[in-house]
């Protein structure tokens, strides 16, 4: 069986509250098809499938980027698109490249202020946002062994932002420790068993290696804009003095599926205390996320969240919360240059305020925590003082907290539902006038013809992430509503025509405006349109979204210089044709008022480039070659306008 759980339900259950229709739909949707329903207020998925689901050896795949949290107990938790979850769920074998395995090799052991949190910093300043694509990241050596379990898991978890296929450990005691806390000692005793299976083979090759003494490593911070600018936090205020970043604090904010453990928490709290010792509160705006109903009932119950309430916090609901957007800030107005501290795992532009002069670095829980009492980036907790309320100053001691709790942890409210034994009868509940859900139509199929004249709706400059081609924050109440949600398609990408966001030229009008309206009025016109992008297009979530609303308005083809691999997967499920330049000097080719055509369809194949006529509006063309990664069964997808099409081709075959 299955589950259905939420990367950000943001809503606490309680007795006699009617639930929202999207989560009955949810709820009703489980029950009929056998799937397990985790209901609001549960907290993050990462954070429950810890809790509940992972174990060492197991493979796993969830739909959403940070699904390798789960490498922190030992399993092989790969991020996915929904279609491929949904192929999975209907006996679908699940397909995959196999791999590169890049090797870190920890030595030393981590102390003071350093945190499991630094070393992932430390990658991502080595390896890159892209240095990880088509590969998994092996932990190993004697260093691995002075990191706890969650700690592991906050290391995996942000293994996303190098684009890793997944990342995982070696199972050790502090797994053993994790699972019987978490009432699986059962499965400990079984990876003991089994323990020469779940640590890296004698002798193994990696195809890179990256050695990091923890001993040496010093407390990182990261970003601003992404989150492979890597400093170490002495550094951050001189840099940001020189390159005009705002040093004064605006909000500092913990938690999220990448630091919410109890350890994170307890550490936050311990430098909290010192602060309230010495009549301190936040000079920032604080918040904590708690990942999971079990954490927030612990924290509440050991007194981790008064300490972090009366140092000036303000314990939001378990969910993504702020780290997707989900944030109804008022701090500061849009537009207005700001600097926010967090320990999530992704800072691109606008997405944690839809803001895009906000400042977004990413770093530990203890070092927000430090900051936003201090209110500056200037502030080094290592080895600045703070001046208590009777003048006198103090420097804080590096934090120290357990990793478990002492007690067992408190589960808290209940909100797993379980399917029952028999679903047949259950209707599952659709408003036809709700604005939240909408049920899918079919995409039309391939004429059979090549694509020719299509118009480019927009040719981006620059990074172009999930977020910005489907922004989540008030948008994600949309969801469930593929035409509400389109409304937002590519409003956050840089059209390289005028250095703008969210203003392209209408090709059929000449007037600039909005890229969904853009869009609408081409597919409204029976023109279909291209999308031009530059390196590592799609990188971040696995916002399924970003690929179904540009099928939704008509786009049939994106051509970039590369693509990041989970959207890659998803354009290719949703009918589309993901492309990338065979020489990626060819991007400057091709000029937002252009036409193009892709020729040589009727004989599409794995490993054959694909021709490419741009059309000049002098009357000139030219021709390039564009390469794919699709195999045979993926251009079947593309035949049938999408995989679920095929999928239901198949049914129809057999049946």
């Amino acid at each position: 069986r299955g589950w259905f759980g939420f990367t950000g339900g943001g809503m606490h259950k309680q007795s006699g509250v009617t639930q929202l229709p999207v989560y009955n739909f949810l709820s009703t949707a489980g029950a009929k098809y056998g799937v397990g329903f985790w209901k609001p207020g549960s907290g993050i998925i990462h954070q429950i499938i810890l809790e509940n689901y992972s174990y060492p050896g197991v493979m796993l795949i969830g739909t959403d980027s940070h699904t390798p949290n789960g490498g922190g107990l030992g399993g092989i938790c790969i991020g996915v698109g929904g279609a491929d979850a949904v192929d999975v769920m209907a006996g679908i074998p699940w397909e995959l490249k196999c791999p590169k395995v890049i090797g870190v090799k920890l030595t030393g052991k981590l102390s003071g202020w350093t945190s499991p949190k630094d070393v992932i910093l430390k990658v991502a300043g080595i390896l890159t946002v892209k240095g990880g694509t088509g590969a998994i990241i092996e932990y190993h050596g004697p260093g691995v062994d002075s990191i706890s379990c969650t700690g592991m898991a906050t290391i995996c978890n942000m293994g996303a932002e190098i684009g890793a296929t997944t990342s995982i450990f070696p199972y050790n005691e502090r797994m053993k420790k994790y699972l019987g806390k978490t009432g699986r000692a059962d499965i400990a005793a079984l990876a003991d068993e089994f323990k020469q299976h779940l640590v890296p083979d004698s002798g193994c090759q990696y195809d890179q290696v990256i050695e990091i003494n923890l001993s040496e490593l010093k407390p990182h911070i990261n970003g601003p804009f992404t989150p492979d600018l890597a400093h170490p936090v002495s550094d951050i205020g001189a840099v940001a003095e020189k390159e005009g970043w705002p040093v004064d604090i605006r909000v500092g904010l913990i938690g999220s599926c990448t630091n919410s453990s109890y350890e994170d928490m307890g550490r936050s709290a311990a430098v909290a205390k010192q602060a309230l010792a010495h009549g301190l509160k936040c000079k920032s705006m604080f918040t904590i996320t708690p990942g999971s109903e079990q954490i927030r009932a612990t924290i509440e119950r050991d007194g981790y969240a008064k300490i972090l309430r009366e140092v000036g916090g303000l314990v939001l609901a378990n969910a993504c919360g702020p780290c997707i957007g989900q944030w109804d800030r008022k701090d500061i107005k849009k537009g207005e240059k700001n600097t926010i501290v967090t320990s999530y795992n992704r800072n691109f532009t606008g997405r944690n305020d839809a803001n895009p002069e906000t400042h977004a670095f990413v770093t530990s829980p203890e070092i927000v925590t430090a900051l936003s009492i201090a209110g500056t980036l200037k502030f080094n907790p290592e080895t600045d003082y703070l001046t208590g309320a009777d003048g006198k100053k103090f420097k804080l001691e590096a934090p120290d907290a357990d990793e478990l709790p002492k007690m067992e942890f408190d589960p808290g409210q209940d909100t797993y539902q379980y399917p029952p034994k028999d679903g047949s009868g259950q209707r599952v509940d659709v408003s036809p006038t709700s604005q939240r859900l909408q049920l899918l139509e079919p995409f039309d199929k391939w004429d059979g013809k090549d694509l020719e004249d299509m118009l480019i709706l927009i040719k981006v400059k620059g990074k172009c992430t999930t977020d910005h081609i489907s922004a989540a924050g008030p948008w994600l109440k949309f969801r469930g509503h593929l035409d509400n949600i389109s409304n937002n398609l590519l409003i956050g990408a840089i059209n390289i025509e005028n250095g703008k966001a969210n203003s392209v030229r209408n090709a059929l009008t000449q007037e600039f405006g909005p890229v969904p309206d853009t869009a609408r009025y081409y597919k409204k016109m029976g023109v279909k349109w291209a999308v031009i992008g530059d390196e590592n297009y799609g990188e971040g979530s696995s916002r399924e979204h970003a690929a179904l609303e540009p099928r939704h308005l008509g786009g049939r083809v994106i051509i970039t210089k590369s693509f990041a691999r989970i959207h890659e997967t998803n354009l290719k499920k949703q009918g589309l044709l993901p492309l990338t330049f065979a020489d990626p000097a060819d991007y400057n080719k091709i000029h937002p008022v252009d036409k193009l055509s892709i020729v040589g369809l009727k004989d599409f194949a794995p490993g054959k480039p694909l021709k490419c006529i741009i059309k000049h509006p002098n009357g000139s063309q030219e021709t390039i070659m564009l390469n794919h990664t699709f195999n045979e069964s993926q251009i079947e997808w593309f035949q049938a306008g999408s995989a679920l099409n095929r999928m239901k081709e198949l049914q129809q075959k057999s049946s």
